[in-house]
C-alpha cells in the first residue's frame, strides 16, 4: 500500500527494505541475540551519547555499564539495542541509533523535531514516508538547521507528543524548495511492530 522504508547513513545509496516497519518489528524477525563484548558497549553508548548530548545526565540509568547489552539482530540488517530486554534503541546497518517512540517520550527534546500538519498525520501512523508538502503547508514546521541524513522527531500539527521517528533523505532547507517528493523516511511510527514489542522476552 505505501512505499518501503529507505534508510540509512553513510550509505549515499540507501538501500530500500523489502519490508515496512510494522514487519520488520516483530520478534519473528530477531534472527539472533548478542551480549556485546565490553568493548562494543562502549563504543554503542559512546555513539548514542554523542548524537543525543541530551541524554547525558540519564544515560547510565538507560545503558548502565554493569548491565548486559544486547543487540538484536532482525532482518534487512535492522539491529536493536536492548538491556533487559527491553529494546531502547535501533539502527541500521552502520548507522546512527535512533531511540524508540517510548524513550523519545520519555525525554521528548533529546531530538531535533519537524512537524507534519493534521492531513499528514493518517498517513504517517500507517508507516508512509512524510512528504515534503505535508512539512511546509500550513501547520507543518521545518528548522533549517536540520541535515540531509539526520535522525529527527516527527511532530503532528495540534499533538503533544511526537508520533514517529524519522530520518532525513534531503535537508530541510531542500524540503522547503523543493517541495514534491519524500522528504524523511518514516523509520518508526505509534503502534508499529516496535511499539507493541515492549520486551523481547
Amino acid at each position: 500500500m505505501f512505499q518501503s522504508n529507505f534508510i540509512i547513513s553513510q550509505n549515499p545509496n540507501p538501500t530500500p527494505l523489502s519490508k515496512n516497519v510494522q514487519e520488520l518489528f516483530s520478534s519473528e524477525e530477531v534472527s539472533a541475540q548478542n551480549q556485546v563484548k565490553a568493548s562494543v558497549q562502549r563504543r554503542i553508548r559512546q555513539s548514542i551519547a554523542e548524537e543525543y548530548p541530551g541524554l547525558e545526565a540519564v544515560l547510565e540509568d538507560l545503558l548502565p555499564k554493569k548491565s548486559p547489552l544486547v543487540v538484536a539482530k532482525c532482518q534487512n540488517h535492522l539491529n536493536l539495542v536492548l538491556v533487559n530486554n527491553v529494546p531502547l534503541f535501533f539502527n541500521i546497518r552502520d548507522g546512527p541509533y535512533m531511540p524508540t517512540l517510548r524513550i523519545l517520550h520519555q525525554y521528548p527534546n533529546i531530538m531535533k523535531k519537524l512537524q507534519v500538519d493534521r492531513g499528514a498525520i493518517k498517513y504517517v501512523l500507517a508507516g508512509a514516508n512524510i512528504m515534503c508538502p505535508g512539512l511546509t503547508s500550513p501547520g507543518g514546521v521545518l528548522d533549517d538547521e536540520i541535515d540531509a541524513e539526520t535522525p529527527v522527531a516527527i511532530m503532528a500539527e495540534g499533538k503533544q507528543h511526537p508520533l514517529a521517528i524519522g530520518f532525513t533523505k534531503i535537508s530541510a532547507k531542500d524540503i522547503r524548495k523543493i517541495n514534491k517528493g519524500i522528504g524523511v523516511d518514516n523509520m518508526h511510527y505509534l503502534n508499529d511492530g516496535l511499539w507493541k514489542m515492549e520486551s523481547l522476552g
